[in-house]
């Protein structure tokens, strides 16, 4: 089931297309990457999702009808652009942001003070947010946009600042929010955490959606064809076994064994299973395993448009 659907959404303002004719789906209970250099439009999308500003064409289906404004409620926002007030003590101001949500008073201390434990924080109750440092400013906000519970969590470039430590204590507690049944976007340009984290992409780029689909399937969809094969033997008698069906990519020692990597490119129309038993009869087979590029290698060729 899909939570979210974003329809041939287009935005315009005076002189600049922020998007346009945008389509996207997000699947319910899943980590969906929103990706895409700066200014392709991503944060425009946040805020059509957020009815924060509206579109000039398109609709924003929402658990299945078209979004209202009472969707909202269902729905947690952490911006790039983080904002505490700095003269009011950190308990007191996740509370009034917990009411705005729509929890009492009660329910909202009793959530925020787990919550608190749960990051590390609780003992900063009292003390006032200019204290804070700039990681347990981003840490009270992670919490008052999570505490109400939403169907739907919305983060942008929620890592920075982060030192890797707290970086990955959010991830946990988003997965953790995920599993808990949640769905969650983020925007990001740390494209290790896509690949640990993110079941689904789309990547935005000078205003459309260039590329959608998951992690998994984008990674194979455009591997090279390229594998990494360890063996011992000769390197020359290696590449001379497998030049009729593969070219040669590179070849080095591998560290502190006998053994020597070489990495190739299969030719169009050559079998994997027949070029390991080629290698095997020319060398001592050690590995024979494919390259799939990382999410930053696709990033990079999709906006280069060499994808």
């Amino acid at each position: 089931m899909d939570l979210l659907k974003i329809e041939n959404v287009t935005k315009r303002y005076s002189g600049h297309t922020a998007l346009n004719d945008v389509s996207l789906t997000v699947p319910q209970g899943s980590i969906y990457g929103l990706l895409g250099p700066n200014g392709a439009g991503k944060t425009t999308l946040i805020r059509v999702i957020n009815r924060i500003t509206l579109p000039d064409a398109g609709r924003v289906i929402f658990n299945g009808n078209e979004i209202t404004d009472q969707d909202i409620y269902q729905i947690g926002y952490l911006p790039e652009e983080r904002g505490l007030y700095k003269k009011m003590k950190v308990g007191e101001q996740a509370i009034f942001f917990a009411r705005l949500k729509g929890l009492s008073r009660r329910e909202a201390v009793v959530r925020l003070k787990e919550w608190f434990v749960r990051l590390g924080i609780e003992s900063w109750w009292n003390r006032k947010v200019e204290d804070l440092s700039k990681g347990m400013a981003q840490k009270v906000q992670f919490i008052t946009t999570v505490l109400h519970e939403p169907k739907l969590l919305i983060f942008d470039e929620p890592f920075s600042g982060f030192d890797p430590i707290n970086a990955n204590l959010l991830k946990q507690e988003i997965l953790r929010l995920r599993d808990k049944g949640a769905t969650v976007i983020f925007s990001t340009h740390n494209m290790s955490s896509v690949e640990e984290i993110c079941d689904h992409i789309t990547l935005i780029n000078k205003s459309r959606n260039i590329l959608s689909g998951s992690v998994d399937e984008l990674r194979h969809r455009f591997g090279e064809n390229v594998f990494e094969v360890i063996y011992r033997g000769e390197g020359a008698t290696f590449e001379s076994a497998v030049a009729p069906m593969a070219d040669v990519l590179g070849t080095a020692d591998v560290a502190d064994t006998p053994y020597i990597s070489s990495r190739i490119r299969l030719h169009d129309g050559a079998s994997v299973r027949e070029s390991i038993a080629v290698a095997n009869n020319a060398v001592e087979l050690r590995s024979f395993r494919e390259v799939i590029p990382s999410m930053n290698d696709i990033f990079i060729r999709a906006v280069e448009g060499t994808l």
